[in-house]
């Protein structure tokens, strides 16, 4: 009895360390949550032309007015697959940056004048939140590729302020609205252990005197430490451009961020 009891312990313990390996490709997964941490190298170039049509002062913003141009930012994405050639994304991204400054020359940030020799305290927001709709067009255990559209809410803050004793003067910009991106998304299963993700999207529109890009890129190498837990290592970027020319509103933003990501996955 206690040999048969032996036996019926380690039956079920390799039953349970077989149901701790069952393997489920990533390109049949139905919900995905992922969070990590993206180090990020930023450009920003900014012109803000004032109310009265007076072309504003082209500036860098990392170098002029102080700005960060590389930090730290978390990551969230989360799947949600509808059955097996539909499925929803969202992404969240958020980029927060502060800076200081004495510029050494005039600069027009709308309808205020930034006096040279006079510290510049700057700040610059950008949040996007992205819903992404996938259809996969091909689709097995090995591969998965996919054509998305997205709509991102896109919403960018920017304040310059300059205060002594003899300058007083606050400049805040703000421009938000939804954006569409279309693109592709593609899972590649090398291994049982390792997968590749792969995406990028883009779009460029002209409505209204307004002219604007949007582009998201990514590239994720995972390791699968368990059935439903993986790792990551990637690299990330994502450009935005806007040129206004409305004759109250005009200016010009070109914002270049990218940097490599690490985060963790789990998937069911």
């Amino acid at each position: 009895m206690i040999k048969n009891g032996m036996a019926a312990i380690g039956v079920a313990l390799l039953a349970t360390l077989a149901h701790a390996d069952d393997y489920l490709s990533p390109t049949d997964e139905r919900v995905r949550l992922s969070l990590g941490a993206m180090h990020l190298s930023n450009t920003t170039d900014i012109r803000v032309d004032s109310g009265t049509g007076v072309q504003g002062t082209p500036i860098n913003a990392e170098s002029i007015l102080g700005l960060n141009n590389s930090d730290f930012e978390v990551k969230f994405q989360a799947m949600v697959r509808v059955d097996e050639v539909n499925r929803l994304r969202f992404d969240y991204f958020t980029l927060d940056r502060t800076g200081q400054n004495t510029p050494t020359a005039p600069i027009i940030f709308r309808d205020v004048i930034l006096q040279s020799g006079q510290p510049v305290e700057s700040s610059l927001s950008m949040r996007l939140l992205s819903i992404t709709y996938e259809y996969s067009f091909i689709h097995n255990e090995k591969f998965e590729l996919a054509a998305a559209a997205s709509i991102n809410d896109t919403d960018i803050s920017a304040q310059a302020r300059q205060a002594t004793q003899t300058v007083h003067v606050t400049q805040t910009e703000d421009a938000a609205g939804p954006f569409p991106t279309l693109g592709l998304d593609s899972t590649y299963v090398i291994s049982k252990r390792f997968y590749i993700d792969a995406r990028a999207q883009y779009l460029k529109v002209a409505i209204d005197h307004v002219d604007g890009s949007l582009g998201f890129y990514e590239l994720d190498a995972l390791y699968r430490l368990r059935p439903n837990v993986s790792f990551a290592l990637g690299y990330t970027a994502v450009k935005a451009i806007i040129d206004s020319r409305k004759p109250t509103d005009s200016g010009f933003f070109d914002f270049n961020t990218k940097g490599p990501e690490v985060f963790v996955r789990v998937a069911f």
